[in-house]
């Protein structure tokens, strides 16, 4: 539904939680949420809580909701020199030199069907990414390149390429003074050229001159997994743990119920720590042995927890 300029989806089967569609995307934070919050209430279909949240740099809480705290991996920008010469350990700055030296080469690049064909070869190298079934794994040409096209008044990509491989790329979706990374990844068979720190390190680049604000990779912390590698990934790329507020507001009975619960976080929050990791792994066993060759299973496995330390996004 479309309500104050902004689309409402309603999604869940219990619990029915509307939400903006698109947040992360989307210019501007919610100005009147009492406004939208009335509006819900007089939908045929009533959905049970209402949530949104504020946008970087305006996380300070301004409304007298029920909010919880959640995170998002940035980087506050200066200047690309301040992000390599303060921010990277030396580490870091020792792969990006490494990309270099072994090859990669990194630019901006235009969304066309040559993009699109190194894209797809990229998507297909492995069904099998972090752990589960790679979602863009055999999707065809057509479908990556509308799937691609999503912002792009405002998006940007950019590639690292081996010998004109297209071997990882990133896309960069422009909101306001954030720059948030809609998508990077890169083959597992190059890995150890290290070409997600060079993106990362372009992107840095483009951002500082663009004056960019912030550089946004997803959340910094997943669910309980605190000590993840993709979060310490994230951290030795210069990334930090910036906090906002994201309001929820019940609608029925029901709604209130669940907030009481705390339901309205998801079931996995209630899961220890322990048994989490616990289950991903053997998530992770379960696909690689349907999903990949019989030989390969344990090297890829291997390869892939090497790859996400290093570059994976």
């Amino acid at each position: 539904m479309r309500i104050e300029d902004r689309t409402i989806v309603v999604t869940g089967k219990w619990i029915k939680m509307a939400a903006i569609h698109d947040e992360n995307w989307q210019a501007g934070n919610v100005e009147h949420p009492e406004s939208i919050i009335a509006k819900l209430k007089t939908q045929p279909t009533v959905a049970d809580i209402f949530n949104f949240a504020q946008k970087l740099p305006d996380i300070k809480p301004r409304f007298n909701y029920p909010l919880e705290w959640e995170n998002v991996a940035a980087i506050p920008i200066t200047s690309f020199e301040e992000w390599w010469e303060k921010r990277l350990p030396q580490e870091t700055r020792k792969n990006v030199r490494k990309a270099g030296r072994r090859g990669v080469v990194v630019r901006t690049v235009e969304l066309n069907d040559v993009l699109v064909q190194g894209i797809k070869a990229i998507y297909d190298e492995t069904p099998i990414r972090q752990g589960r079934r790679f979602w863009h794994y055999g999707k065809d040409l057509e479908t990556i390149k509308r799937e691609n096209s999503s912002y792009l008044d405002r998006c940007e990509f950019i590639g690292a390429f081996h010998q004109e491989e297209l071997i990882g790329f990133i896309k960069m979706v422009y909101v306001g003074k954030v720059s948030n990374i809609m998508q990077i990844i890169s083959k597992k068979s190059h890995y150890d050229k290290r070409p997600a720190n060079a993106l990362l390190a372009k992107a840095v680049e483009i951002c500082g001159k663009k004056g960019m604000s912030y550089f946004v990779y997803g959340q910094y912390v997943y669910g309980n997994n605190n000590d993840g590698a993709l979060t310490e990934f994230k951290r030795r790329n210069g990334f930090e743990q910036i906090l906002f507020p994201r309001y929820y507001i019940p609608l029925t009975a029901k709604g209130r119920m669940c907030m009481s619960c705390r339901l309205h976080l998801g079931m996995r929050r209630l899961i220890p720590k322990g048994i989490e990791s616990f289950l991903l792994r053997m998530r992770s066993r379960f696909y690689e042995r349907r999903y990949l060759p019989r030989d390969n299973a344990k090297a890829g496995s291997t390869q892939s927890e090497e790859g996400l330390k290093d570059q994976q996004g």
